[in-house]
């Protein structure tokens, strides 16, 4: 065997992908109980997954808050304050549809060419932190050095 060989399948034998969520207490696990991803498409998958999902719940979290905040302005405003959660999902549709693709993607490459098996938390989190960074971004920052 060569020294560039290249191992074609780093999965064990007998290997199913972990259905989704597969999230798991990782202390005091029994043996058998954790789950992990090998392949890129799985790793993709559960990312983007998981990032719909946050990017939706925070997304109709804001929608609810300008909803509400239109009706307090506004008694009559019922008749179109329901667009603004329509809108809301399908923007937080896109930006996690292109968030969730590119950070699994990478994942999926770095973990791929380490050898490495990912736990099924690692997309979870990468989503929240894909929250978070589009959290942040919304905000202007002001100053000057």
């Amino acid at each position: 065997m060569s020294v560039n060989a290249r191992l074609e399948n780093p999965a064990p034998l007998g290997y199913q992908t972990p259905a989704f969520p597969s999230l798991y207490w990782p202390y005091n696990a029994r043996p058998g109980e954790a789950n992990y991803l090998y392949f890129t498409f799985d790793i993709w998958r559960h990312t983007l997954l998981w990032t719909l999902i946050t990017f939706a719940v925070f997304h109709l979290t804001v929608a609810a808050w300008a909803v509400a905040m239109q009706l307090s302005k506004n008694k009559k405003a019922w008749k179109y304050v329901w667009i603004i959660p329509l809108v809301y999902i399908l923007i937080a549709g896109i930006e996690a549809l292109m968030a969730g693709t590119i950070t699994g993607l990478i994942l999926g490459a770095v973990y791929n060419a380490g050898y490495f098996r990912m736990s099924t938390w690692i997309p979870f989190v990468w989503s929240i932190v894909n929250v978070l960074v589009l959290i942040l971004s919304s905000f202007s920052i002001q100053g000057g050095l």
